[in-house]
């Protein structure tokens, strides 16, 4: 990857401390297998959490919200319609709403409810991996559970493709994560593979996205920035733990002991 932008890595340090101090309220309807290590992590980040996906109060919650991540990671009926509320609401309000399409291209319920989503609601960002992204263009992969494999593709093209069919930045994110919006594309070279031996740090990306959409509308920026944190965490945690137990808890200590001279310093954003 080129050297890294400075200008980029300064403006996501300038986020961070835009997110602690404004303290976003990020609503999440959410993969209940890592609904904890998402709620954490938003916490460790500076923003609040709140895990609501009933019909009966989702419309009420989403008003109080800073931004909406909808992760359709344990999908079911119930919540494929408490989504549609959710974000239905948040269109109708301006607020930024994620959407993290796990396993899209998996099954038929997945790919058919992530797309769904996608013509029915203004997304401010789409994350996922290569394979899912791809299933939601119509291009050809695998997918095993939620892990991408045996795909041919270029991540900065289908995200490119997917963001001008949706109009949303989209966020592929891998060994060096892509964001492209109408306007660029933003790479991400921060993070460990230690990620990878964890479940649910993919989810745990799009609620750190949601973060700091709640703190800014350049939605490209906001990706950036919650993936440039998890990766830095990522390698920190690294550094000292090699043990998937010990690296999950040590992840989520990292996240909360960033500091914006971190992000500063050890940032690998490079912008096309």
């Amino acid at each position: 990857m080129a050297a890294k932008d400075k200008h980029h890595s300064t403006a996501i340090a300038s986020l961070l401390n835009d997110v602690r101090a404004a303290r976003p309220l990020v609503h999440q309807i959410t993969n209940y297998v890592s609904v904890n290590d998402c709620a954490n992590a938003v916490l460790a980040i500076g923003g609040a959490p709140v895990m609501a996906d009933d019909a009966d109060e989702v419309v009420e919650m989403v008003g109080i919200a800073s931004a909406l991540v909808l992760n359709i990671g344990t999908l079911n009926r119930r919540t494929i319609e408490t989504m549609l509320l959710a974000g239905r609401r948040a269109n109708e309000l301006g607020k930024p709403v994620v959407l993290d399409p796990v396993g899209a291209g998996a099954t038929a319920l997945r790919t058919e409810t992530a797309k769904m989503l996608l013509r029915e609601l203004k997304l401010a960002v789409v994350r996922g991996n290569i394979s899912e992204i791809s299933a939601l263009v119509g291009e050809a992969g695998t997918t095993r559970g939620v892990d991408a494999s045996g795909l041919e593709g270029d991540a900065a093209k289908v995200a490119v493709r997917l963001a001008k069919a949706s109009g949303a930045s989209v966020a592929v994110t891998g060994a060096v994560d892509v964001i492209a919006d109408d306007n660029r594309i933003v790479k991400v070279a921060n993070g460990h593979p230690l990620l990878t031996r964890i479940t649910g740090t993919g989810c745990v990306a799009t609620a750190l996205i949601g973060a700091f959409s709640g703190v800014i509308d350049d939605y490209s920026l906001a990706a950036a920035g919650g993936l440039v944190c998890l990766g830095i965490a990522g390698e920190r945690a690294a550094a000292v733990h090699s043990g998937t137990g010990s690296f999950r808890v040590g992840l989520m200590d990292s996240l909360s002991g960033l500091q914006v001279q971190d992000v500063l310093d050890e940032a690998r954003v490079h912008v096309e």
